[in-house]
């Protein structure tokens, strides 16, 4: 039996990526941290977008929905006024919304080599 923090990060990870594709963020990635030594969180979900617009969009549409399903809101939310790198912080679970090319730079999947990456959608042919 799962413990209930397990349960509510499983809910929470499941909610998010469906936000995420309600709003057709791209090359959706759910990194498992859980098993990892010093790390922030139990979860990085990471996608990108085409345009600053686009990004904004996934991060506004992701906090309002979650708090209307789940009633949870992030920590921490930042990077919408460039909304070239937004990230929402709900402690055990930490969102990436990136646009392409920034994604491209930080490489974040690769930052974990003992890390288990589950690849949500497939990444696009130019990525």
């Amino acid at each position: 039996m799962k413990k209930k923090k397990e349960q509510d990060s499983e809910q929470l990870g499941k909610a998010i990526i469906e936000c995420i594709k309600e709003k057709k963020g791209l090359n959706i990635v759910n990194i498992d941290l859980t098993k990892t030594d010093n790390s922030v969180c139990d979860f990085f979900i990471i996608t990108h977008a085409d345009s600053d617009t686009q990004v904004r969009a996934i991060g506004k549409h992701i906090q309002e929905s979650i708090k209307a399903k789940l009633r949870e809101t992030p920590f921490h939310a930042e990077g919408y006024e460039n909304a070239q790198w937004v990230l929402l912080d709900y402690s055990n679970i930490i969102v990436h919304i990136f646009q392409k090319d920034i994604r491209r730079y930080y490489k974040l999947e690769e930052l974990w080599a003992d890390a288990e990456v589950e690849i949500i959608s497939e990444p696009e042919a130019d990525f």
